[in-house]
């Protein structure tokens, strides 16, 4: 069982190697199964190896947690003597990334059910227990992934049968998810289409009347708003009060014609590149939302992110304070396809 105590250190390697920052993740329920080895408590009297079968059902409840319930079996034999042990419980599981590679730590508590016949008449009790450990899983695709895991199971023995009352075993399990659902493919923003120019009817008999004078052409101009002054650094959630957002949802409820309005997101090159487009998309989003909060029709608004690309500035600093200072015109909310009658201050 040597290699069974090494394991938490591999897959504690992982937990460095990983990315500490979480993606989009798939909330779909998903069901599994592992096959373990076991190193188990020589007080049982069957030795201290086991080989057993778990399976499980869970849910992602938000980007860094996961809830299983989950059924083990394991079962000990040495000489004649055997040892059997059943266990239902739920986990919780603390993620530390959503990407291809997933490490996590485990925590659970269940109720388990230990018997042996090493004993004179035999022992059975039905007792509480607690587990930890660490685990890590590899998605295959959408939906199948690859799960390995090592836990330590402790457990308080309830009654006399087996004379002494705590066990401890140790657990190392692989196995497969499976998600019902596949994850929600990204919306494109939809493509700007100019509108056509206007088609001018020959009057046949002359004379007319002399038509008003056409509106006056909207004068469009790009707004720029810092996301410094729209969100904390690293998040997607707008701070209050907004009064630029009001100035603008102001402007648009004023002026119906205004439409095909571009709300595009950046991000600084702090971070990965998948990691900054999706939050670059979400500020976007939630620019939009609250202009349609201010009661903008949804089908004037576009809204996209462009994560690192298009850089105000280029910056070099080594400090990371100074780094994130320096890069601050990178991180913006640009609204385009728009006219003001009274400019935004």
């Amino acid at each position: 069982m040597n290699n069974l105590r090494m394991m938490p250190a591999a897959i504690a390697c992982l937990f460095c190697a990983s990315s500490a920052i979480a993606a989009d993740y798939n909330p779909s329920w998903y069901i599994g199964s592992n096959i373990h080895a076991a190193e188990t408590d020589e007080t049982f009297g069957a030795g201290n190896r086991g080989y057993g079968l778990d399976v499980r059902v869970g849910k992602p409840l938000s980007e860094m947690w996961d809830m299983q319930i989950n059924a083990r079996y394991t079962r000990a034999e040495n000489n004649g003597k055997r040892y059997q042990q059943n266990t239902l419980g739920a986990d919780a599981l603390y993620m530390f990334s959503r990407e291809a590679v997933r490490p996590y730590l485990v925590m659970g508590v269940a109720i388990e059910r230990d018997r042996s016949n090493a004993r004179i008449g035999g022992a059975d009790s039905t007792s509480p227990s607690a587990s930890a450990g660490v685990g890590v899983q590899f998605a295959l695709n959408d939906q199948w992934s690859a799960q390995a895991e090592w836990r330590k199971v402790h457990g308080y023995l309830r009654g006399n049968d087996f004379g002494f009352s705590q066990a401890s075993n140790s657990i190392l399990s692989v196995g497969f998810n499976y998600a019902f659902d596949k994850p929600a493919a990204p919306a494109r923003a939809a493509a700007y289409t100019p509108p056509p120019e206007p088609v001018v009817m020959a009057q046949a008999t002359p004379p007319v009347p002399t038509p008003p004078p056409p509106p006056p052409v909207p004068q469009y101009q790009k707004i720029t708003l810092s996301a410094t002054e729209l969100f904390a650094f690293n998040s997607a959630n707008l701070s209050t009060p907004q009064p630029k957002l009001d100035d603008i949802a102001s402007a648009l409820n004023a002026n119906l014609q205004i439409n095909r309005v571009l709300i595009t997101g950046y991000a600084d090159r702090i971070g990965s590149n998948q990691y900054n487009l999706k939050l670059s998309e979400k500020r976007a989003n939630s620019v939009k939302n609250y202009l349609l909060n201010k009661g903008v029709a949804g089908e004037r608004l576009n809204a996209v992110g462009k994560g690192e690309s298009n850089p105000v500035v280029e910056c070099n600093n080594k400090k990371r304070v100074d780094l994130i200072a320096c890069l601050e015109p990178n991180r913006r909310v640009e609204i385009e396809q728009f006219s003001f009658d009274q400019r935004v201050k």
